[in-house]
Formats: C-alpha cells, sequence, structure tokens
C-alpha cells in the first residue's frame, strides 16, 4: 500500500529546499551583477578622472591649492566629482573598497587641502548658507581614511597626510593631457 501522506511530506520537503535554493542563487548571482556593475562604474569614472579636460580642472586646482591662492579657483569641477563619487559609494552603487582603490590617494589628497590651512569648503558653506554643501566629498573621505586604517592597522597622523596630500598635488600641478 501507498503511503500517501510519506510522499506529500517528502514532496513539501523537495519543494521547499528548491525554493530555499533557487532563491540562494538568485541572491548570488544579483550580489554578482552589482559587484559587475560597481566595477565597470569605477572604470568609467577614472576614464572620466583621466580624460584631457579633468586632467586640465586638476592641474588647475592642485596648482592654485598649493599656491594657498583660493580666492582664484576657478573650477571646483574636481571636488564635484568626488562629491558624485562619495554619493555614490554612501548610496553602495559604488563598492568603497574599489572607490579606494581607485581614487583613495586623489581623495585624500584634495580634501585636505580643501579644508587646511584655510577651510575653502567651510567658506563655501557659510558663503551659500547651505551646510550640505560637498558633505558626500567629506563623508567619502573619513570612509576612506577608514579603509586606510583597516587596511594598514594604524590611523595616519596628520603631518603624514599633509605631506601625501602635498606629494600627490604637487604630482598632480604638473600634470600634462593625455
Amino acid at each position: 500500500m501507498t503511503d500517501w501522506f510519506s510522499i506529500a511530506i517528502w514532496s513539501l520537503i523537495g519543494t521547499w529546499i528548491l525554493v530555499v535554493g533557487t532563491l540562494l542563487l538568485m541572491y548570488w548571482q544579483t550580489r554578482t551583477s552589482q559587484r559587475l556593475n560597481s566595477a565597470n562604474a569605477v572604470m568609467l569614472l577614472r576614464e572620466r578622472f583621466d580624460s584631457p579636460h579633468m586632467r586640465a580642472s586638476r592641474r588647475h586646482l592642485s596648482g592654485r591649492l598649493l599656491a594657498h591662492a583660493h580666492d582664484d579657483i576657478s573650477s571646483m569641477e574636481v571636488v564635484t566629482f568626488f562629491e558624485l563619487v562619495g554619493t555614490l559609494t554612501h548610496r553602495d552603487v559604488l563598492e568603497s573598497e574599489l572607490v579606494w582603490e581607485a581614487f583613495g590617494s586623489w581623495v585624500v589628497a584634495y580634501y585636505w587641502a580643501i579644508r587646511n590651512p584655510f577651510d575653502l569648503v567651510g567658506k563655501i558653506r557659510t558663503d551659500l548658507n547651505d551646510p550640505l554643501v560637498f558633505h558626500e566629498f567629506e563623508w567619502l573621505y573619513e570612509r576612506v581614511l577608514s579603509i586606510d586604517v583597516h587596511q594598514s592597522g594604524s590611523a595616519p597622523v596628520a603631518t603624514e597626510t599633509e605631506a601625501s596630500a602635498a606629494r600627490v598635488l604637487q604630482l598632480e600641478s604638473q600634470l600634462g593631457s593625455v
């Protein structure tokens, strides 16, 4: 005699195993797709960052920051670029570690330079009466520093950050077009 109850139970268990397995596979595929899209987006952003127009903007901004000519900065395109990268990273469109690998040194250098010794961001926020100006760039800077600490095991000393920022900006000020 056929035990229909046992067949029904085993069918139910098999169905649930199939459902859970399918959901796990879908999660894995979605996560893999998100990571691939993030990597592609970071590569496109790097291409934009290395474009002749952006290299000229980087050269201009870094030269003015090194000369402490904050009133003579005619373009904040580099800072706006990092604001966009910060927004996309903060919303988990871009993976933090990929952004850190691709832009970390520049993020730290430019953020440090626009806040020290003259707080250009603070001045812009005051002038525009908008405390959120460049807040995603600020968030990105903090995120990059936390990844630095995680990777190196220690927090950078302020003098090291200042010296590193100066080296990066010096190289940026000498950029030629590609």
